[in-house]
């Protein structure tokens, strides 16, 4: 049995943060000592974290389709973002798929298809640094909703499936001013184009918002798929989402509606780049101000990979009363027992040793080295 030694680190552990060694044995955690009596590999006083735990990454997407029209090959695509995501510190990844078009018909449901085999079949011959699963991303109200959701019928690595509806006027676009800015800068629309654009939208709404929104409930609650609600801002959105046996609530766009998710057992998650940011790119509520609150339980990278470990420290630094070890948690073991990867998330006896080394230079983290089960990825 092959045994590595990891000594003169400052572990964070899921409650404080000691000077020791951690021993791993066939990529599990064989132990924690406090101290610096073994031999082993120096890691000179930088921390010793958990391997990051991603729930919600759009960054996918941008391999494969970095300009309209042009389509990457999608093995390339898929190692591009793998790399970025494991240099992040992150070694477990859900990659956010759409299903629906969100006002975009340059993406296909047999574009996600072929994006999640090129993923699975990566996997299945080794080529990746982190461990991917999938999220499926589910426009309730487009048309195209549960044909892309066929795509993914049997599909064993979905691990996550999210409820959205980003139709205008409602959740994060309450304030049409923000609907107007996003949409019209992506899509280079005219005033006339973005009026018969946004009456399309709410009738698409109408039309399937409801009966999809039911249909993904139940075919999730059957395969055993994490239901996330997304962008809920009133105490109604958090009442339908108890109701659809919601587990996670996926940027929440008020605090009375994160406040309510927290109260019913939701694990709260928002944007890391909002955390560093110091607010939201939609104008809602701060993740900052939720974390103040103790309404915030899991941060993801959305569209920037390295945010995860970066908002991570800034919280621990800057927001009173969130120790290091609790601001971990939020992007490592919280997020894993969100979907039920009890396995990893935490540097504890028998977990997986999935272990980032960082050492933080002007307030920001440098990742050092990446082990995903006691192998070295990065």
């Amino acid at each position: 049995m092959s045994e590595t030694v990891l000594k003169n680190a400052r572990i964070v552990l899921p409650d404080e943060v000691i000077t020791g060694s951690v021993a791993i044995r066939d990529g599990r955690i064989l132990d924690v000592s406090a101290g610096d009596t073994r031999r082993g590999e120096d890691l000179e006083g930088d921390f010793l974290i958990p391997g990051l735990v991603e729930l919600h990454t759009d960054h996918l997407e941008g391999h494969y389709a970095p300009r309209p029209k042009v389509r990457w090959n999608p093995i390339a695509a898929v190692l591009a973002h793998d790399a970025q995501v494991a240099s992040s510190g992150i070694t477990t990844v859900l990659d956010a798929l759409r299903i629906g078009l969100d006002g975009d018909a340059d993406l296909t449901p047999a574009d996600m298809r072929q994006l999640a085999d090129a993923i699975e079949d990566s996997v299945k011959t080794d080529r990746l640094r982190a461990d991917h699963f999938l999220h499926l991303r589910c426009e309730v109200s487009s048309p195209e909703c549960m044909e892309g959701f066929a795509y993914f019928d049997g599909d064993e690595r979905v691990k996550l499936a999210s409820l959205m509806d980003h139709s205008p006027g409602q959740r994060q676009f309450t304030k049409m001013e923000s609907y107007r800015l996003y949409y019209m800068r992506k899509m280079k629309l005219t005033e006339e184009q973005f009026r018969l654009f946004c009456e399309k939208r709410i009738e698409e709404s109408r039309e399937n918002s409801a009966p999809n929104r039911k249909a993904v409930t139940e075919a999730c609650r059957e395969r055993g798929i994490v239901l996330a609600s997304h962008d809920d801002a009133t105490l109604e959105h958090v009442e339908e989402a108890v109701s659809q046996g919601v587990r996670v609530a996926e940027f929440p766009t008020t605090s009375v509606a994160a406040k309510a998710s927290k109260e019913a057992g939701m694990a709260v998650l928002m944007g890391a780049p909002n955390v560093v940011r110091g607010g939201s790119h939609s104008g809602n509520i701060s993740a900052r101000t939720l974390a103040e609150s103790d309404n915030l339980d899991i941060l993801s990278s959305d569209y920037i990979p390295f945010s995860l470990i970066q908002s991570a420290f800034f919280l621990g630094e800057v927001v009173e009363g969130i120790s290091l070890p609790r601001a971990m948690a939020m992007v490592s073991k919280n997020p894993a027992e969100a979907i039920g990867l009890n396995d990893r998330g935490a540097i504890l006896e028998g977990r997986r040793a999935d272990l980032v080394r960082v050492r933080v230079d002007e307030h920001v983290p440098v990742v050092r080295t990446v082990w995903r089960e006691g192998r070295r990825v990065a």
